[in-house]
């Protein structure tokens, strides 16, 4: 997932007068922000993977993955619905390399993601996605035992596409980025084929970014700064709209998840 796409790389225009015969270079002011919350996911998924190696070293058994990891029948029977979302911060503590594929992922995607975002929703981006991704692992493959970021990584990859295809008059280039896009979730999709790696997790996750992002992801316009009497780039969805997306989306996971459990 190295190859995602960054909107950064694709510096927003405002759109070309036809009436004026030059084309004008406007400089827009983006809010600069460290991407903190990018950060503390990166270090507490860390935190989590290094607890899961020494819990192994010591007992033989990976304690958190026992508790924390999607295993179906313990949502379903034993009313675990934890299982739903912890698996996010969990990895396998036997290879490091799935760890570092998906920290890395989530390096290059979010920090672009979280300026546009803002860091809490981001945050609730970046959850939600992992959530429904393990609903649908959860419904559709019952018999996986499944953890890993991949599912929020996956929605983040959705997010991108969705922002891209909303401000499309905005962008340069946006067809071209699409088109990477569709290549990488194409070309993981296939490799999920080929291993022990839960595609339906992939899926689900898509499936929470592209529809919140869809719903509340943010549509870009140009207002005049009254003080340095410059073109700045806001977000104009409205933030009632933003919570109750958010609120929907999961509940609209979460009847799926009772709905088709155990089927």
């Amino acid at each position: 997932m190295s190859e995602n796409y960054n909107p950064e790389e694709n510096n927003p225009t405002p759109q070309e007068n036809e009436e004026r015969p030059q084309e004008q270079v406007v400089t827009f002011r983006i809010i600069e922000g460290k991407p903190i919350v990018t950060w503390i996911l990166i270090g507490l998924t860390a935190c989590v993977y290094l607890a899961q190696a020494l819990s192994k070293w010591q007992t033989g058994t990976d304690m958190l993955m026992a508790f924390g990891a999607k295993i179906s029948p313990y949502i379903t029977f034993r009313h675990q619905y934890w299982r739903l979302i912890t698996p996010v911060f969990l990895h396998d503590s036997t290879s490091i390399m799935h760890i570092l594929f998906n920290m890395y992922a989530l390096f290059t995607i979010g920090p672009s993601l979280e300026k546009y975002y803002g860091h809490w929703d981001f945050l609730r981006l970046y959850l939600i996605c992992g959530f429904s991704g393990n609903v649908f692992s959860h419904v559709f493959a019952p018999k996986a035992v499944s953890v890993g970021a991949s599912t929020a990584l996956f929605g983040l990859i959705g997010a991108q596409a969705m922002f891209l295809y909303k401000n499309r008059r905005i962008l340069r280039n946006y067809r071209k980025a699409l088109q990477n896009i569709g290549f990488v979730i194409v070309v993981n999709l296939l490799i999920g084929l080929s291993g022990r790696i839960d595609n339906w997790g992939h899926l689900g996750g898509l499936a929470g970014g592209l529809l919140l992002s869809f719903l509340c992801g943010p549509e870009i316009a140009f207002v005049l700064d009254k003080n340095t009497q410059k073109p700045v780039m806001i977000n104009t969805v409205p933030r009632s709209r933003i919570e109750i997306s958010c609120a929907l989306v999961t509940l609209f996971f979460a009847a799926l998840a009772f709905a088709l459990q155990g089927r």
